[in-house]
């Protein structure tokens, strides 16, 4: 088997990982060539979030993400991106107003879009959709706690579940959306001990963000991830500087182009060889 090559990771291979107490990794992905480094490097999910509206697309909102871009995205990582599940996110809009348009409009994700999954952000009143979208073919992942699309209702970007209530009405949400038939369930920003228990509770696979250890799988948007957003979530620890880098990258290309030796090979670093340690004396 070569580098790029893998079995396929479809919603049954999540399951069994879930089933044995084996983590799976996410990250969002907005391009079939990232998709492609992110399935060699073993990533079993791949995220195209609404997030794109803000990471790619310049906007300060997720709301802002157009339906149209978001099913091209989604199409392009899974050209990068074969044997990766790759997962939907609808829009703000696309799902929300009218139950036989968000169907449509799910039904051109997994089309248009070769999406193996979409995800709605919902509560226990989404229900009727999710069974509906499930009688129609289309998986879904439920994403309860924290739902970014409903930041103006909250007055911004919040946490959830921090209080009795609160959390009661969160675990109420996934046990009902799980009922309605969804396939997953994404929690976003709630105390740990809150996904533990909602984990607990739930026969399918729950991701989290932001959310403790406990869930099956963990996701991060992959800027945060590699240290090209200037001010990423608090539970998001960057594991790479890749901004840095491109910046470096740029400014040395910025620098040869000026000297006219942009067409020249780039000088390279040749590290010293290790010397070869000593003979062992003779006895």
């Amino acid at each position: 088997m070569t580098r790029t090559e893998r079995d396929p990771v479809t919603i049954k291979v999540i399951r069994r990982m879930a089933a044995r107490g084996e983590p799976f990794a996410c990250l969002t992905c907005y391009d079939a060539t990232t998709a492609r480094w992110l399935e060699r490097a073993g990533v079993h999910v791949l995220l195209v979030g609404d997030t794109a509206a803000e990471v790619i697309l310049g906007f300060k909102r997720t709301i802002d993400m157009p339906l149209e871009i978001a099913i091209s995205l989604t199409a392009a990582v899974k050209r990068g991106a074969p044997n990766t599940l790759v997962m939907a996110d609808m829009p703000f809009m696309s799902y929300q107003a009218d139950e036989a348009e968000a169907i449509r409009n799910a039904g051109r994700f997994m089309t248009q879009g070769l999406a193996d999954v979409v995800k709605i952000e919902a509560d226990a009143s989404f229900a009727p959709l999710v069974a509906k979208m499930t009688r129609a073919g289309v998986p879904v992942c439920a994403h309860v706690g924290s739902k970014p699309q409903q930041a103006g209702v909250t007055g911004g970007y919040t946490g959830a579940g921090r209080t009795d209530e609160a959390a009661a009405q969160i675990l109420h949400d996934a046990h009902t959306l799980e009922q309605a038939g969804a396939v997953m369930l994404l929690v976003e920003a709630v105390p740990a001990p809150l996904a533990q228990r909602l984990v607990a509770a739930s026969k399918v696979p729950v991701i989290g963000i932001g959310a403790g250890e406990s869930t099956h799988g963990q996701v991060l948007v992959l800027q945060d991830l590699m240290g090209m957003t200037d001010t990423p979530p608090v539970f998001a620890t960057p594991m790479a500087q890749l901004g840095r880098v491109i910046e470096e990258t740029a400014a040395r290309w910025v620098s040869r182009v000026a000297q006219r030796t942009s067409t020249a090979p780039e000088p390279r670093v040749v590290e010293p060889s290790p010397r070869a340690p000593d003979p062992a004396p003779r006895p």
